[in-house]
């Protein structure tokens, strides 16, 4: 995936200018250290978003941004991971989130049509959920009913 899309899927819409804050690289263990280098090296800097970050978590924040949503080695390919991301940012509501992963889907080859199909879905499940929710259906019967159980 190239550096652009990789960082719109991580901005999630924050301001990404390079600010560089009083005391932002001061205490900074080893790991921590290598974590930003590996950032700025990707993306030519480290964004404001990511310098507000808490430091205690930067590293393992990192870990799994990298191995989960900038893999390409993963069982889902990146236009189906920002998709995903799409509907669950449409649901929480988050509009950064929306923003740059509406942004990286397009980058990943998705259309104005799999997005508004992305978003749709999550609006059908939010709204059955809602219906089974405050009409307390029964989660065994359901599971019959559906077949599960």
């Amino acid at each position: 995936m190239k550096n652009s899309i990789r960082f719109s899927l991580f901005a999630i819409g924050f301001s990404l200018a390079a600010v560089t804050g009083p005391g932002f690289a001061e205490d900074l263990t080893p790991s921590q250290a290598a974590t930003y280098k590996e950032i700025e090296s990707m993306f030519g800097k480290v964004p404001e978003f990511i310098k507000k970050f808490p430091k205690a978590g930067i590293v393992g924040a990192w870990e799994e941004a990298k191995s989960l949503e900038f893999s390409d080695k993963t069982a889902l390919p990146p236009k189906v991971k920002s998709l995903i991301a799409i509907a669950v940012a449409a649901q929480i509501p988050c509009e950064y989130c929306v923003y740059s992963d509406t942004l990286a889907a397009k980058q990943a080859g998705a259309t104005d049509e799999e997005i508004a199909e992305a978003v749709g879905m999550a609006a059908l499940t939010r709204h059955w959920s809602t219906v089974f929710h405050g009409l307390q259906i029964d989660l065994a019967q359901f599971k019959k009913d559906v077949g599960g159980q």
